[in-house]
């Protein structure tokens, strides 16, 4: 299965009432796609998914198919909480509509134990044909895949990949130590893309591909063809861009700064609000400092 190297987890525009702006995401998967993302994750963490509802998700992820499928570009669907039959159902309603994957994140706030979280997956492994990209992300969940969990998880039809976004590059090892060459790992971090691309990772689910998926692939080509000291420079070059768009809680600050490109993003919706003033002084810098604004 190849669902490329560069994931975009795009963010989702929105009108100043708060309603999501379907035509602007159609602008903005295009664009994406045009500029270095092999595919696009919609409706995850930088898509605000955990304030939209499963229609205005499933109608999402039809209007991004729209875009990506003349192109060949996989969608993947974030469709995951932490109620496992909610999951379920509407993860079975966007494979209907021919999303190419899940993105399913360890449950949140129940905090379930290894063999509950191994159930959770298990069951919705099971329910479903289409790949699924398991989300590691403990600072948001308070909850880590251990790796003989991801290994036992690994062996089943249809859990495929996993976005790993620990920053761990002791459990990242094991990770692949543990698992068959051909489960994908993704790193869900773009700082440390790099290292864990060395370490065995096939690519990244990205934030900042928004604004330099084209470099991202570069740094990455430069490491495939043993230009270690051009992936090096491309990764120092910028590091600081990644840093700062997690300057506050994303997808704040990325909206920030593709509004400074240009798009009509709109508002986050609550409990997200927006960059300040001083930060958005910050991400200007940083956009600068590369040469987009």
């Amino acid at each position: 299965m190849d669902l490329g190297r560069v994931l975009t987890a795009m963010i989702t525009p929105m009108y100043e009432n708060g309603d999501v702006n379907f035509n602007e995401a159609q602008k903005i998967a295009e664009y994406l796609l045009q500029n270095g993302s092999d595919g696009l994750v919609v409706s995850g963490t930088t898509g605000e998914g955990a304030t939209m509802n499963h229609a205005e998700k499933l109608k999402l992820f039809s209007a991004i198919i729209e875009v990506a499928r003349p192109r060949k570009a996989p969608v993947i669907a974030g469709t995951s909480n932490n109620d496992t039959a909610d999951t379920i159902e509407l993860s079975k309603k966007a494979e209907a509509l021919g999303v190419d994957g899940i993105l399913a994140v360890t449950p949140y706030y129940n905090k379930p134990p290894q063999d509950s979280m191994y159930a959770h997956f298990a069951a919705l492994d099971q329910a479903l044909d289409v790949p699924v990209m398991l989300y590691n992300v403990p600072g948001r969940t308070n909850n880590n895949l251990a790796p003989e969990t991801l290994a036992r998880l690994a062996k089943l039809p249809h859990i495929a990949a996993i976005k790993e976004a620990s920053g761990d590059m002791d459990q990242m090892s094991l990770y692949r130590a543990l698992t068959p060459p051909d489960f994908l790992i993704y790193s869900g971090e773009d700082s440390v893309l790099l290292p864990m691309y060395c370490l065995g990772a096939c690519g990244v689910v990205s934030v900042a591909a928004h604004l330099i998926g084209r470099e991202i692939q570069e740094m990455l080509q430069a490491y495939d063809q043993r230009q270690i000291e051009r992936a090096q420079e491309l990764h120092y070059r910028y590091f600081d861009v990644c840093k700062k768009l997690f300057i506050t809680t994303n997808p704040m600050p990325v909206k920030y700064a593709m509004g400074r490109l240009g798009f009509a993003v709109g508002p986050c919706r609550l409990p997200m609000t927006g960059v300040n003033a001083a930060q958005a002084a910050v991400i200007d810098a940083a956009m600068a400092d590369i040469g987009l604004i």
